[in-house]
């Protein structure tokens, strides 16, 4: 005989367990068990069933594997939060009883949790942690600019803004940085580490408040995680590049505002510098000889015995070795005549599309006016190989002043305005520099060459600033079509339409239009060449009513072409079950709106065109 199933002892009401159950479990507070969660990067599940899963109740609850929640109660770092409980029970104790110097031991021992073993545990190898440090960067670049109160302690802001500090040197120091884009939450940098593509949004320099409703535990949970993160990927990262981690600050910049400027890159064999040489002696003939001394006369009897083989004549090379850069034949396989094998050659390679220029701005030096953000554009210049400098206002550590002659750009945000008192020294040395807004610098990154700096001179209107990163596949693309010479099929069919419009509006167009469509559905020569002779009746040119005919008939084939397909995704959509087909509705449906904002998009554009060479030529008559 089958043993017996009991109620709420197998199936999903064993495998989920509620909150309050798994609170009740691990012995915890509601705010550690969060905690725990976030750490431990265990979130919420929805069964199938919730009244199966919650034991026939449907009472609203939230719902976690049972496996988790066992996981959870064998965690180091719920014993320490256990540990901490009980030592802050002890401590309001001895504080209330007046005994000091117990309270004192007992703060000195205070329970301290580390999360190592947890950052081990979620990410098991390096390139693990690299693909998941977007947040990560987020999250510190959004408390190292917010102020320090009752509920962020000065330290922490210190540590944010330093693991900034320190990611921004890295990818400095590695030329990493691919992408940028100035928008309104912040400026969106993105970086190519490990071939691991990283995106971090940095906010600007202004006032930061936070609103009342933001839960600051919960952000300071994840905080505390990504700091332990970043600990671990910044040291491996410095070490893999033979650099000192952490790098060492210098106080009298940072004070002094420098930023990243007071941080300084050392390389672990500059740092360490060469062992101290042992230096051992012996008596020869009475007389002390050292290892200095020995290695010395080595070193003279190998630069003696090396000139005197220079002097030996070398025969000279044969020409005929000489490497001759020829063409790869390519031999048909014997197995398979058909297909011919293909081996990259020299030429092929040298035509693949070559890297992103990471010195991009090395011939160039720049100096920023006071106006413009001094992190955001040393940090873009700077990863691409460029010099810049500042002002004073705006930072100690720069490299040159405003006089220097090598600076070749100047970043400037302020309307165009004559001095009147210019001396003639500084009106040749405004005139040499090429002044420049700041989107020219993002946009030179983006487009990964120099811009022409007359459309981004001072107090000119840009143009627009695109973002880099492309939400979708087909999406549109204001700049992919200028002075394209190929057009796509439907823009050239939509051109002809127009010129056949514009031809045949002085006929009879509905009459023409009738008489071809009834010659195309009919398929009957009788009725074409009737067709024609009403035309010519009319008065409609033969080349008009050719081009109507043909019109006619690309619409017809075109809704042909339609029909069929609508009726094979009938078809298919029978055959799918009530989920797969709700779930290809959606996606056609959002597949046809984007199509939708592209053709009008694409259409505003066109008549904007339209009306620009009209006012060109209205203009250039006038």
């Amino acid at each position: 005989m089958a043993r017996l199933k009991q109620k709420g002892k197998a199936g999903a009401a064993k495998a989920y367990i509620t909150r309050s159950a798994a609170i009740k479990k691990l012995q915890c507070s509601l705010a550690d068990f969060r905690r725990l969660c976030i750490l431990k990067g265990i979130f919420p599940r929805e069964p199938r069933s919730r009244k199966k899963a919650n034991k026939g109740s449907s009472a609203p609850t939230s719902f976690y594997y049972a496996k988790d929640i066992a996981y959870l109660a064998h965690e180091p770092v719920l014993r320490k939060l256990r540990e901490h409980k009980a030592f802050a029970k002890k401590l309001s104790r001895a504080l209330g009883r007046g005994e000091w110097s117990s309270a004192k031991s007992l703060e000195d021992n205070k329970p301290v949790y580390r999360l190592d073993h947890i950052i081990k545990e979620r990410y098991p190898t390096f390139i693990d942690a690299i693909r998941d440090i977007d947040d990560a960067l987020c999250m510190v670049s959004l408390f190292a600019s917010l102020p320090s109160n009752s509920r962020l302690p000065p330290e922490l802001i210190e540590n944010c803004t330093r693991l900034s500090a320190e990611w921004q040197l890295y990818v400095m120091h590695s030329r990493s940085l691919r992408k940028c884009f100035l928008s309104i939450k912040g400026v969106y940098y993105q970086a190519e580490v490990m071939d691991q593509t990283v995106t971090w949004l940095v906010p600007y320099q202004f006032t930061q408040n936070i609103p009342p409703e933001v839960d600051v535990r919960v952000m300071l949970t994840f905080l505390e995680l990504y700091q332990t993160l970043l600990g671990f990927v910044f040291f491996k990262l410095y070490t893999d590049a033979g650099l000192v981690y952490p790098p060492p600050l210098d106080l009298k910049k940072d004070q002094g505002g420098a930023g990243v400027g007071a941080f300084s890159l050392q390389d672990t064999t500059r740092a360490s510098g060469p062992a101290p040489a042992k230096i051992t002696a012996v008596e020869v003939d009475v007389r002390k000889v050292s290892s200095k001394d020995v290695r010395q006369t080595i070193k003279h009897i190998t630069a003696a015995s090396g000139a005197a083989e220079a002097d030996i004549e070398m025969d000279a090379p044969d020409a005929s070795a000489e490497e001759v850069d020829e063409e790869f034949v390519v031999h048909p396989s014997r197995s398979d005549p058909q297909s011919s094998a293909s081996l990259p050659t020299l030429k092929l390679l040298a035509d693949l599309p070559q890297p992103l220029c990471t010195t991009l701005f090395a011939p160039y030096t720049f100096y920023l006016s006071r106006e413009t953000s001094r992190p955001i554009f040393e940090f873009l210049v700077r990863s691409f190989g460029g010099r810049i400098g500042w002002p004073a206002s705006s930072g100690s550590g720069s490299p040159f002043e405003e006089s220097d002659d090598s600076i070749t750009h100047v970043i400037i945000d302020r309307p165009l305005v004559e001095k009147p008192n210019e001396t003639p020294e500084e009106r040749e040395r405004r005139l040499r520099r090429k002044h420049v807004q700041p989107q020219w610098v993002v946009d030179c990154i983006n487009a990964g060459k120099i811009l022409l700096e007359e459309h981004y001179a001072q107090g000119k209107t840009l143009p627009p600033h695109l973002s880099p990163f492309g939400e979708y596949q087909g999406a549109y693309d204001p700049t992919a079509a200028d002075g394209a010479a190929i057009e796509d099929e439907s823009e050239s069919e939509v051109e002809e339409v127009e010129e056949d419009e514009e031809e045949i509006k002085d006929a009879d167009n509905a009459a023409l239009k009738s008489a071809a469509q009834a010659a195309v559905a009919s398929e009957d020569p009788a009725a074409l060449r009737a067709a024609e002779l009403a035309a010519e009746a009319a008065g409609v040119d033969f080349s008009v009513f050719e081009k109507e005919v043909s019109k006619s008939r690309k619409l017809s084939k075109k809704a042909t072409e339609v029909g069929v397909e609508t009726a094979e995704q009938d078809m298919n959509k029978m055959m799918m079950s009530n989920k797969q087909r709700k779930l290809y509705e959606k996606m056609k449906y959002s597949q046809k709106k984007r199509e939708s904002e592209r053709a009008t998009l694409e259409a505003k554009k066109r008549a904007i065109q339209k009306q620009n060479k009209r006012d060109g030529k209205t203009s250039s008559t006038g």
